[in-house]
């Protein structure tokens, strides 16, 4: 449970960082089901010292829409925390802080 949970959160945080530098999502396009917009509501509650907590309403609605098994395929990503800055460990809690899942939820 935790594994898939941190998995999940990992993809968003590559995504977000991604659309952050400019190199996916352009025209309207969605990662996962995941618009450019959410994924970059998310970033504030998934990097730094001083995450975003509780995260912004456009980082909660990004989530609810996503595709979650999508988003799954991505947790074994090593660029979040060396290139993006992202914290894996709070990028996995934004689902259940959103309370889009609970904490049973699985990849």
């Amino acid at each position: 449970m935790e594994a898939c949970n941190k998995k999940f959160m990992i993809v968003v945080a590559i995504v977000i960082t991604m659309i952050g530098s400019g190199t996916m999502l352009v025209n309207g396009q969605t990662f996962c089901h995941m618009s450019k917009a959410g994924l970059k509501a998310c970033l504030p509650s998934c990097s730094g010292d001083n995450p975003v907590d509780p995260p912004a309403p456009a980082c909660c609605s990004a989530i609810a829409n996503a595709d979650l098994p999508c988003l799954c395929q991505y947790k074994d990503s090593s660029l979040l925390k060396t290139i993006y800055g992202v914290d894996p460990n709070q990028a996995m809690a934004l689902p259940v802080k959103c309370k889009v899942v609970d904490s049973s939820f699985h990849c």
